[in-house]
């Protein structure tokens, strides 16, 4: 078996990069499919003629696949998920939900169809509705998450599904990706190692942010509004913690955190802007080309696989 989810993909690595809402440009995802992994749109937050732009500067930039990530939570999530079978786009991944309603659609047009789950139930399900494979996602992942880790959510959702199953969460070295694969991995999906890169569009604060910090400072919000967020410790999640342990409403919570993906990603404000990062940012330690990124982690993959073998 092995990592060989690229067979798939037509890609070099059997990586895909995460769909980071505002960070997850059309002009990164092509950086990120020149670099030999597979690039990733993100159509949160966009309207229909904002993601067709997106694809257009994509294709503009690369001839090789990306795909588009598709937030099920968006309000508008029935025009995106048609226009990603108008504009033939090879390969789709999903977030936040159960695309099980879409999939039909999507696999006539040709589309390859890879979920994002948090759970076995979900993964079973989308097999069921015909997904080609499933990111099993952990807790240790940056932005929205769920409650299992990957070392118990990968195995767990390899004995429910014959799909293909993508680790995600946790995964930043040539050891997380070997550790990955023990766990029946095809391939990863990462993003937090990706912010370092020089090709990445958010703010040098931010991924300064990411340099320096320690597993430490990355904590999650929102566990008792049931939609938990993985972010580094600032003045606006000291803040947001401290409301939420005072039982603050969902308004007043929102209130906090309204357009701080914005403030983090566009204006470098590292005090109340979210800045959103998994566990593994103590571990992303300099900025660096994303050939480079993914050269190097392959490479420590191929040390970490002959010292296990001694």
């Amino acid at each position: 078996m092995g990592m060989n989810i690229n067979e798939l993909l037509k890609t070099k690595y059997p990586v895909i990069q995460g769909g980071m809402a505002r960070i997850a440009t059309g002009g990164f995802a092509a950086d990120v499919s020149n670099a030999g992994a597979l690039g990733v749109i993100a159509s949160g937050g966009l309207e229909r003629e904002m993601l067709r732009e997106q694809i257009k500067i994509a294709r503009s930039r690369t001839d090789k696949p990306f795909a588009v990530n598709i937030m099920l939570m968006a309000p508008n999530v029935d025009e995106l998920a048609k226009v990603v079978i108008e504009e033939e786009i090879p390969v789709v991944t999903t977030g936040a939900g159960n695309p099980s309603k879409y999939i039909e659609a999507w696999k006539k047009a040709g589309i390859v169809v890879i979920p994002v789950v948090a759970s076995s139930a979900l993964a079973r399900r989308v097999e069921r509705y015909g997904a080609d494979a499933v990111v099993a996602e952990g807790c240790e992942a940056g932005g929205h998450i769920g409650e299992m880790t990957t070392m118990t959510l990968m195995p767990e959702v390899m004995s429910e599904v014959k799909i293909p199953v993508i680790a995600a969460g946790g995964v930043a070295t040539g050891r997380q990706l070997l550790a990955a694969e023990a766990l029946g991995a095809s391939g990863v999906q990462v993003g937090t190692m990706l912010l370092a890169s020089e090709e990445c569009p958010i703010h040098e604060n931010y991924k300064n942010a990411v340099i320096k910090a320690k597993s430490s400072d990355v904590i999650v919000t929102g566990r008792s509004t049931g939609a938990p967020v993985r972010v580094m410790r600032n003045q606006m999640t000291r803040e947001y913690l401290k409301l939420e342990s005072e039982g603050a409403t969902l308004e007043e919570l929102e209130k906090l955190t309204l357009g701080g993906l914005y403030r983090a990603v566009v204006l470098g404000d590292i005090k109340t802007g979210s800045l959103m990062a998994g566990q593994v940012a103590g571990m992303v330690n300099s900025i660096r080309p994303l050939s480079e990124i993914l050269e190097s982690l392959f490479k420590e993959y191929e040390e970490a696989k002959a010292n296990l073998v001694k």
